[in-house]
């Protein structure tokens, strides 16, 4: 018997919003059973639904143990979200950030200086299909995000600021494609080691906190400690040379050979360059004599062409090696008193991310003097070449035993 096609449609239109998509179609699928043969087509006239919905209502009506209740459409069901159809969205994205991203060296969160809107209208003009809306919640996903002026505010602005980014992002690109080294190298700040407060927190039992030291003082034995990191930016390693003397430049470049030794040479046996990307200040400044004399010791050494990009002033914070290996070793000994310098190694040695980091460590037990004065005549003998864009930022230096 068929039923009156007026009352259903009434039926329909006044229960349809209060249903979801799953009671919906069980809802028809009943009427249909209902109506016998040709219920379905029936039905689907009468409401506008697909035959197939109403099909599918019926048969989890008459066999409610296959009906899973808390998923609404078959899994994969639904309107795919743009990045899985645009499968280059998310590269493209990444390829305008890239050049001009920050990031805290104790967070691992990246965030951008270009505005979301502005994103989208370049990524527009590559015929991609966004909203600044859009571009917001991706750049979320990459785990960006973007701060206030107050927050990104550093300092000094050079006016080449930008332009030395693309340019050290150009360098950095070339090399990787070419299958030679490039290092990001920085001195983390120093620690005290002893029983002392470590900021952060870790599991323990109840009540039960880690005894540390109520004051600072340092202790004359065991002194404090200064990380000298370098990053491996396409293999995503890391080596951190633990110095207890002085940090500066021959400090920094022993660190830097002792990861050619000890990684970097068998990582890279065909490399006939390395790119080295650092601050503009510190124990390797751009301005630092010694850094420039110990750095043509270690191209005789090696027979590396050594090429050096600085970042410009006040951008201490976007060198790669902050929040891609020291924001985890904070994390990795969070809470942790930094009681030796054992401790210290091993905590360093045992930072790992689900990006697959993996460090090595060693201490250093050199003496290195503070003060060393380097004449005109010493830096003249440097084999050192200068970029013609900010050649005191850009510089190459080139093996003795090589005629240029």
């Amino acid at each position: 018997m068929k039923t009156n096609e007026q009352t259903l449609k009434q039926k329909y239109e006044n229960i349809r919003f209060f249903l979801n998509e799953n009671q919906r179609r069980i809802f028809l699928g009943i009427e249909a059973e209902e109506i016998g043969y040709g219920g379905i087509s029936e039905v689907s006239r009468i409401t506008g639904v697909s035959r197939k919905s109403i099909s599918r209502g019926k048969n989890e009506f008459k066999k409610p143990e296959d009906f899973n209740q808390n998923r609404i459409r078959k899994k994969g069901g639904g309107r795919k979200k743009t990045k899985e159809t645009d499968r280059t969205l998310l590269a493209d994205l990444e390829k305008l950030i890239e050049p001009l991203t920050r990031g805290d060296p104790e967070s691992p969160l990246l965030w951008t200086c270009k505005s979301t809107r502005k994103l989208a209208k370049e990524l527009q003009s590559q015929k991609h299909k966004c909203s600044h809306k859009m571009i917001a919640e991706l750049l979320h996903e990459l785990n960006y995000s973007l701060q206030s002026n107050v927050k990104t505010d550093e300092g000094g602005k050079h006016p080449d600021r930008n332009t030395q980014f693309e340019f050290i992002n150009l360098k950095v690109k070339d090399s990787i494609s070419r299958n030679q080294p490039v290092i990001s190298v920085d001195a983390k700040k120093k620690e005290l080691v002893g029983n002392y407060k470590n900021n952060g927190k870790e599991w323990k039992p109840k009540k039960k906190p880690e005894q540390v030291k109520v004051y600072d003082f340092i202790d004359k034995q065991l002194g404090k400690v200064t990380p000298y990191g370098v990053y491996d930016i396409d293999k995503n390693l890391g080596w951190v040379n633990v110095g207890i003397d002085n940090d500066t430049a021959a400090f920094a470049v022993e660190s830097i050979r002792q990861w050619w030794l000890t990684m970097g040479e068998a990582l890279y046996p065909t490399a006939k360059e390395l790119l080295i990307t650092a601050d503009g200040g510190g124990s390797n400044s751009s301005r630092s004599r010694l850094w420039k004399i110990e750095l043509q010791k270690l191209s005789n050494e090696t027979n590396l062409t050594i090429c050096v990009c600085h970042f410009p002033p006040g951008t201490s914070k976007w060198n790669k090696i902050e929040h891609r290996l020291f924001s985890f070793i904070s994390q990795n000994w969070r809470g942790k008193p930094l009681i030796s310098h054992e401790v210290i190694i091993n905590l360093i040695a045992s930072t790992t991310t689900s990006k697959g980091l993996k460090v090595k460590s060693r201490l250093d037990n050199g003496e290195y003097q503070k003060g060393i004065k380097i004449t005109d005549k010493e830096l003249k003998e440097v084999n050192i070449y200068k970029e013609k864009f900010h050649g005191e930022w850009n510089y190459k230096i080139i093996p003795k035993n090589i005629v240029s």
